[in-house]
């Protein structure tokens, strides 16, 4: 006989729902308007006009959907990790956790240096600009690939563990979902050996990050990576 669901395990259900929808719904505009989105983007608007813009669709992607759940569950940031009990422990071993990673890279050659967000299209046009555009410019920047992306991935983890609750520490189902979730959205599938190298030391980067969270109750650890080391080299 089907276990029934218990009522939080529906609302995680709803909730889960949401910020998938949310961001497969703007992952499909910006990839069947990509070519308007980037003509913009790189076109002749102002500087900081295209770079809000640009930081909006990334919420879409990665921010939207925890923050419509988040409002309409009345729960703070904080009872999703961000909070000071556990801040150390966290981040030590969410930096860790990007070793596999930073490792692959250097291997590979594609360590190219080290500035934060240096990934992000836009990022070496709005550094270029002077005081204070290039700070106004950076903000949207910061919150948009830095915070909310880190962020996603810590509340979305959070509400599925809810829905599937883990049956050990490394059998986490929100850790595993998450790690997938973000190879998907990121294009990084594998194909080639190099690629498929690549796609695992991202899968264990994100898989690490959740499960750092879960096991210390904060998610400044998820946030740290995706604001001082993710897009940074």
């Amino acid at each position: 006989m089907k276990k029934a669901l218990t009522p939080a395990q529906k609302k995680a259900n709803t909730d889960v729902s949401i910020i998938l929808l949310s961001s497969l719904v703007v992952f499909a505009l910006d990839m069947s308007l990509q070519n308007q989105i980037l003509s913009y983007v790189f076109g002749a608007a102002p500087l900081l006009l295209r770079t809000v813009f640009m930081a909006l669709i990334q919420f879409g992607l990665a921010g939207l959907g925890i923050t419509i759940v988040c409002l309409l569950r009345k729960e703070s940031f904080a009872s999703h990790g961000l909070r000071m009990k556990g801040l150390l422990p966290a981040v030590a071993l969410s930096f860790l956790c990007f070793a596999p990673h930073f490792i692959f890279m250097i291997v590979t050659g594609d360590f190219k240096g080290y500035l934060p967000f240096q990934g992000v299209k836009l990022t070496s046009e709005v550094l270029a600009r002077g005081f204070p555009l290039n700070v106004l410019g950076m903000i949207p920047i910061i919150a948009a690939w830095g915070f909310f992306e880190g962020f996603n991935y810590a509340v979305l983890a959070d509400k599925l563990n809810q829905r599937y609750p883990p049956t050990s520490m490394w059998l986490n189902w929100g850790a595993i979902a998450g790690a997938v979730f973000c190879v998907l959205i990121h294009g990084a599938i594998g194909i080639t050996p190099a690629g498929i190298l690549e796609m695992l030391t991202v899968l264990l980067l994100i898989y690490g990050l959740l499960v750092v969270k879960e096991r210390t109750g904060n998610a400044w650890g998820c946030v740290f990576v995706f604001l001082f080391m993710w897009n940074a080299f």
